[in-house]
């Protein structure tokens, strides 16, 4: 059967800024993708989804997954029926966590049906179906590093990043986005969304962090303040030597936490399950594309 990895994307840094008149924040991000994440198998069969792994219980109905409104979205944009299909998802990665599991699932799901029933459709379509789904719709469909603006349709190359070795940590608390933007917009501090000057490639990760640390996730306080446990994470990993940068990932809960080298996060994976042993961690390499 086909399948798909679909990665988990990290914010880098998120800058948003006040709602327009729709109510959209306009946004600022440099995405990166993790070689982990969720896997999305395909076949024919009798039209439906299964979901199995650790965190198959905390999706909500099937009629709302982001799966099906990917099937039912390239479908319309195809224009003419598609053979049933059955999708099996193993939910590996947190749900409702900062991580764009819900819009990297559906893009793994679309580049399936692509492959099997419409291997002429355009990567312009597909970027098009998949941007109709939500903000990180596009960005997750290839899971490469990209620069994202407006409400995160408007995508343009990353800078040239080093693999970069991570540490991904959440409190197994499901985060909601419409609250951390309540929070947001009631504390007024919003952000400017114009890309800040940027090299046109980094040497290593170092490089990377030290210019993140001039940028900013704009929703972590309000996260922290809907779920002050994700504050507890952040505080646990900014005190580890081997941390060069540690920060909330989209709207919460997952934070991430940049390393020198694949030895340094392992050991600070392995130190953090010791002394939280409720978190959910996961090493991971950043960078892209893995999809």
């Amino acid at each position: 059967m086909p399948d798909r990895l679909a990665p988990a994307k990290v914010n880098l840094f998120l800058h948003v800024g006040a709602p327009g008149s729709d109510g959209f924040h306009p946004l600022c991000s440099l995405m990166v993708f993790a070689d982990i994440g969720d896997r999305v198998t395909v076949e024919l069969g009798e039209g439906r989804l299964t979901v199995i792994g650790p965190f198959a219980r905390n999706l909500t109905r099937e009629s709302d997954n982001l799966i099906i409104h990917a099937v039912r979205a390239f479908v319309a944009e195809l224009g003419r029926p598609m053979s049933e299909l059955t999708f099996a998802l193993d939910k590996q990665l947190p749900v409702a966590s900062g991580l764009g599991g819900g819009s990297s699932d559906a893009g793994a799901a679309l580049r399936l049906i692509r492959d099997v029933f419409a291997p002429g459709f355009e990567d312009a379509r597909l970027e098009g179906v998949a941007a109709s789904l939500g903000a990180d719709g596009a960005a997750c469909l290839w899971g490469r590093p990209v620069l994202a603006q407006g409400r995160g349709e408007r995508l343009s190359p990353a800078p040239g990043l080093p693999l970069m070795d991570a540490v991904l940590v959440n409190p197994r608390v499901g985060v909601s986005t419409p609250a951390v933007y309540r929070a947001f917009d009631a504390a007024g501090q919003f952000g400017d969304v114009v890309p800040p000057p940027v090299p046109e490639a980094f040497e290593s990760v170092e490089e990377v962090a030290a210019w993140l640390s001039m940028m900013s996730n704009d929703l972590e306080a309000a996260a922290i303040s809907v779920e002050p446990e994700i504050g507890a994470v952040l505080a646990t990993l900014r005190d580890e030597p081997e941390v060069l940068l540690a920060r909330v990932s989209g709207s919460g809960g997952t934070c991430f936490a940049l390393c020198p080298d694949d030895i340094s996060a392992e050991t600070l994976a392995e130190r953090i399950e010791a002394v939280a042993p409720t978190w959910w961690v996961r090493r991971c390499r950043l960078g892209g594309p893995w999809a």
